[in-house]
């Protein structure tokens, strides 16, 4: 079973940027799709995007032409490019994907958090 590790995650000011990196154990070619989650204080996990293998992406409508997600399979890593964030940005954000014949994964996640 692959292992995912989040990294990137910090203490931005509002308007800022950050990149989420999700590096995987091993190869990430047999996990379809990857994406994103984040859990913000009191509520629930929710996703936030998506990349299959094949290149193609999905956004929640709340991140929509802020963030960017994308993968690369020569690094096992999946990125979560996020502009212009805002404080209802904050949370624990969680790499995700989907292993054949394994099932779900899950990252130890990492803390984005947004003042302003």
């Amino acid at each position: 079973q692959v292992q995912l590790a989040e990294s990137g995650g910090g203490l931005v000011q509002a308007g800022g940027s950050l990149r989420l990196s999700c590096a995987a154990s091993g190869s990430i070619f047999s996990i379809n799709p990857m994406g994103w989650y984040r859990q913000a204080p009191g509520k629930q996990r929710e996703w936030v995007a998506s990349i299959t293998s094949g290149g193609s992406t999905h956004y929640a409508d709340s991140v929509k032409g802020r963030f960017t997600i994308s993968r690369d399979n020569a690094k096992n890593t999946v990125y979560l490019q996020m502009i212009s964030l805002k404080s209802e940005d904050t949370g624990v954000y969680y790499c995700h994907g989907v292993q054949t014949g394994v099932g779900l994964l899950w990252g130890q996640g990492t803390q984005v958090t947004v003042w302003s």
